[in-house]
């Protein structure tokens, strides 16, 4: 035992000492993606549309930081220090090059449930008379950032250890359904939580179970409280900022910088407030006294975190997942990729090292990272430029705030949720794709708005893995294929070289969530493969190629049987006999398989598709209409091929 045991740490020990200089380089730049992208960034090409993109970031930066701290129960100049600490950290270690960081909405309002049941609202008038050395603040006001922070800390320390377990690999249980249902029952909630500002009324703190049906039985029982000022500059407010939006999307393209309407209606709210007298006159409530500075940082309150664990992690998994979701999107539309688990290891520090710094719970936003997508930012210093912005709003310009409107401040958090709530859209996707995500997304959202964001992802994903369960041990897994009529075509097909290249692959297997994303490695694989094969290597392997493939060349490498071997592409075709049933992930897969064959030139075909599969795929995806891509047998695909080449091969000798 005692040799085994030397032998063991022997073996450890030369590992230490075998690992080279370039090992802990490779290391760093997996863990510190910073290192991976800045030296190679280019000023000429990338400073100015970064530079435009974090000026406009900034914008919403400042108004949905102070927005979200009101909405997680704490005073606003925190959520200023929420916009800054979290997108510079983020930016350090986060792989999404075009994921603004920062005060979330759902983080907002598990915090604010923190805060409301440990500091509640009527223990105000205890301490409100007695000021702390920081920034002048009540100890009222620092109890409940306390409470924030503990949640931002323990939620931060939550995901740095989903980290450590690798619980990366475990994301692929929340489908895009329970993502979708989940954002907008939220985003529901933050719209409800704003009713009170929009209509001018005083109403206590609802929460908890049915707290959201709860809310609205309030105000129509106090519906005569409702100040008729605040709903008219509420409405007018909306108006201004849904139409000025939609002209800046449309126009887009002809103007180089849009308008910035949040910051304009900030402007010009805040003058109209002041010179109007508005708070006195017409009873508005305002933002109140922004004080300057970043106060020096202090450790959460540890006695608490036993007290805020449930709001922690329901906070660190819907912040991870509705980021992750964000991530992915970008690497998707921006063709780079992202690692599930340095993810979790990203928002876990944004969280852990930005609670010392008096800042609520963090993620990423959906309105801020498409504002990153519609101004053209290209890399993460769009968001280190808009954090100096930032600066300056909180040592500047911060006081200047007073007088802005609550009424209007909730308008720009309102339709800075569009983008959530227009997810209704995907319940009509989801009932012609597959009715039982459908039925997912619909009783996700219920679950969502009747409870909470954290019990909809949970009830989400446990619906969807019972749903796969029953529905795996039905299908069939195993297929005999059937090749006479492949044989027989062979036989009677004249042109040897045509079948030569034509590649059937058979899938076996449903395509669900679960294996969506290895059915994508394993096919793009295979066609990387065959194509890589099939490039002329020599003179010598384009000789011995038309050998075989060219029965008229006799042995001869002549030149034009050369050409015609270089120009060949291979074609592929998906046996879909074995594909017994599918989701919408499995087809929204399938269609980025067919668009990433058609980017590359390379010919995809499917045999055997059933009515469901051809209508999923024709709806979710801009397939080509040209040329047909689905065929009742493999025998009409291999048809099909030929006939493509032929007519391809016609046009060739046309243009001569």
């Amino acid at each position: 035992m005692t040799g085994a045991k030397r032998k063991k740490k022997s073996i450890f020990w030369n590992k230490i000492h075998s690992l080279h200089c370039e090992d802990i380089k490779l290391w760093c730049k997996r863990r510190l993606p910073i290192l991976e992208w800045a030296p190679y960034y280019n000023l000429k090409e990338n400073l100015l549309p970064d530079t435009v993109s974090g000026i406009m970031l900034a914008v919403q930066q400042v108004t949905q930081g102070l927005s979200f701290a009101i909405l997680s129960a704490v005073h606003p100049v925190f959520g200023l220090y929420g916009s800054l600490f979290p997108a510079v950290i983020y930016a350090i270690f986060g792989m999404g090059r075009h994921v603004a960081t920062g005060t979330f909405a759902l983080t907002s309002l598990i915090s604010a449930n923190a805060v409301e049941r440990l500091v509640p609202q009527n223990s105000y008038n205890m301490t409100s008379q007695s000021n702390t050395s920081v920034l002048g603040l009540s100890d009222f006001e620092m109890q409940r950032i306390g409470v924030a922070t503990a949640v931002s800390f323990l939620g931060g320390v939550i995901q740095v250890a989903m980290f450590v377990l690798q619980l990366g690999c475990a994301t692929f249980l929340v489908t895009e359904p329970v993502i979708s249902a989940m954002t907008t029952g939220a985003a529901t909630h933050v719209v409800t939580s704003q009713v009170k500002y929009l209509l001018g009324i005083k109403m206590p703190y609802i929460s908890g179970p049915l707290g959201f049906f709860y809310i609205y039985a309030y105000v129509f029982e106090n519906i005569k409280s409702v100040r008729l000022e605040a709903l008219l500059l509420s409405l007018l407010s909306i108006v201004v900022l849904v139409l000025v939006k939609e002209l800046n999307e449309q126009f887009k393209r002809k103007i180089k910088v849009v308008l910035p309407i949040d910051l304009v209606l900030i402007i010009v709210a805040s003058i109209a407030c002041y010179y109007s007298n508005m708070e006195d006159t017409y009873g508005l409530e305002v933002l109140g006294h922004i004080p300057k500075g970043i106060p020096p940082p202090r450790a959460p309150p540890m006695n608490i975190l036993s007290a805020v664990l449930r709001e922690a992690f329901g906070f660190a998994l819907v912040g991870y997942v509705a980021s992750l979701a964000l991530a992915q999107r970008s690497a998707k539309n921006f063709k780079y990729s992202v690692d599930d688990n340095q993810e979790f290891l990203a928002h876990g520090l944004s969280n852990v090292i930005a609670s010392f710094f008096f800042c609520i719970p963090s993620a990423a936003a959906w309105g801020r990272t498409a504002c990153l997508y519609s101004t053209g930012a290209k890399t993460q210093v769009a968001c280190l430029i808009s954090c100096i912005f930032v600066l300056i709003v909180i040592y500047a310009v911060g006081p200047l705030l007073y007088w802005l409107p609550m009424c209007v401040l909730a308008s720009i958090i309102v339709v800075g949720l569009k983008g959530m709530l227009i997810q209704f859209r995907d319940l009509k996707k989801y009932w012609n794709v597959d009715k039982i995500d459908w039925g997912i997304w619909v009783s996700t959202y219920i679950f969502t708005i009747c409870f909470a964001a954290n019990v909809g992802l949970l009830f989400g994903v446990l619906s969807t893995i019972a749903i796969v369960i029953g529905r795996f041990p039905r299908a069939n897994t195993l297929n005999v294929k059937n090749i006479k009529e492949l044989e027989f075509k062979v036989k009677t097909e004249t042109d040897g070289e045509t079948l030569q290249q034509v590649k059937i692959i058979s899938i076996n297997n449903p395509l669900v969530f679960l294996n969506a994303k290895k059915f994508q490695m394993d096919i793009m694989n295979i066609i990387q493969k065959e194509n890589a094969s099939n490039q002329p290597l020599d003179d010598i392997s384009k000789c011995e190629q038309n050998t075989l493939l060219n029965s008229l060349s006799n042995g001869n490498c002549n030149e034009e049987a050369s050409q015609t071997c270089t120009n060949e592409k291979c074609s592929f075709i998906l046996d879909c006999s074995g594909l017994t049933f599918f989701d919408s992930s499995g087809i929204s897969v399938l269609v980025e398989v067919y668009m990433d064959c058609k980017s590359r030139s390379v010919d995809l075909s499917l045999a055997h598709c059933t009515a469901s599969l051809v209508k999923a795929m024709s709806y979710s995806g801009n397939l080509d209409s040209e040329k047909p891509i689905f065929f009742e047998s493999i025998s009409a695909a291999v048809c099909g091929v030929h006939s493509n080449k032929n007519l391809s091969k016609l046009n060739d000798c046309s243009e001569v």
